[in-house]
């Protein structure tokens, strides 16, 4: 009896975990998207989510939004200041040399967020200076290390809470359904509060001073699946569509993770939209962006053309968006 009440306790275990994990499923389905503004939305207040670049042609992705001065040196050692262990990846907070405190972070998805972080900020959404190193070292340890790591200034900015994909200012907009058909493209499946900040830019003559930013883009460029998708992995990508055809209220995306409910609404004119400003981008924009992430150009290509694959999906939508 021992033994038997030994080798069920484990089955027990997982039959609960999987019944919780459908509840959880049920309730996001049942999420409702609502925008928290009871006021129209002005220019000023949108820019707090989306601002329309001058010209996506001319944003330099290999460098991003911190541009070239502001990149972290592989030859400074970084002293440790706290470790981060929460989450799928792990990381360090450290600073440099120079007072600079960074946010590092390893494993599968270093990379990949730095990618969907420049083709984000490329058309016109807000986001944090990250790079990533392939050799850096800590303070006190014997040599460098050598592997690809993202550091995320922490500075020129401060955050001041979260903000819910189902409930804020800009649901129902242009820009915010734009928003999530970027996610779409990525593949970025881990959509929840916890993600997504609110920053209080530092510099008085900034404007807007406050952004939403979605801020951990790690789990991307892999597949989608529920309960949990995959991360940086090229074959899964190219696996993946982006649109299986049209329903009588929107859009079936090829899309299997969780938090279906945020694209319920997206119509052919939202998709269009997003796929429009990246598909201005420039064959080295877009090489730039997987080399910023320190990809090698054999799996930079692929990534492109399945990226690339996609918004050609999106501008295929053209007719039935009614060309807006």
């Amino acid at each position: 009896m021992t033994v038997r009440s030994t080798v069920a306790q484990p089955l027990v275990s997982r039959l609960l975990a999987i019944c919780l994990a459908a509840l959880a499923a049920a309730a996001c389905s049942l999420a409702t998207m609502r925008a928290t503004s009871s006021e129209p939305l002005t220019d000023e207040r949108m820019a707090q989510l989306w601002l329309e670049p001058e010209d996506v042609t001319a944003r330099d992705l290999l460098w991003g939004p911190g541009g070239r001065e502001s990149a972290p040196r592989a030859d400074h050692a970084y002293r440790l200041t706290d470790l981060d262990e929460a989450g799928h990846s792990r990381g360090y907070e450290v600073v440099g040399p120079d007072g600079r405190e960074w946010k590092i972070k390893l494993g599968q998805e270093a990379q990949s967020e730095i990618v969907a972080s420049r083709l984000l900020w490329a058309i016109g959404f807000h986001q944090p200076a990250m790079y990533a190193l392939e050799s850096w070292r800590l303070e006190g340890a014997a040599g460098p290390r050598h592997e690809v790591a993202r550091f995320r200034l922490k500075e020129g900015y401060r955050a001041k809470g979260t903000w819910s994909w189902q409930q804020n200012p800009f649901v129902g907009t242009r820009e915010f359904k734009g928003l999530l058909v970027a996610q779409l493209l990525l593949n970025n499946w881990d959509l929840k509060t916890s993600n997504n900040r609110i920053y209080v830019v530092d510099r008085e003559d900034a404007a807007p001073r406050t952004w939403f930013v979605v801020q951990d883009l790690g789990a991307a460029l892999g597949a989608t699946r529920w309960p949990t998708g995959t991360r940086n992995n090229v074959v899964h990508f190219e696996r993946q569509r982006f649109i299986k055809g049209l329903r009588p209220n929107g859009i079936a995306f090829d899309y299997a993770g969780r938090h279906r409910e945020l694209f319920r609404d997206i119509m052919p004119s939202d998709v269009v939209w997003t796929c429009r400003r990246l598909a201005q981008l420039t064959e080295r924009q877009w090489l730039d962006a997987f080399r910023a992430a320190r990809y090698p150009d054999s799996t930079s290509v692929r990534f492109i053309a399945q990226l690339r694959s996609k918004i050609h999906e999106g501008l295929a939508m053209i007719p039935q968006s009614g060309n807006e």
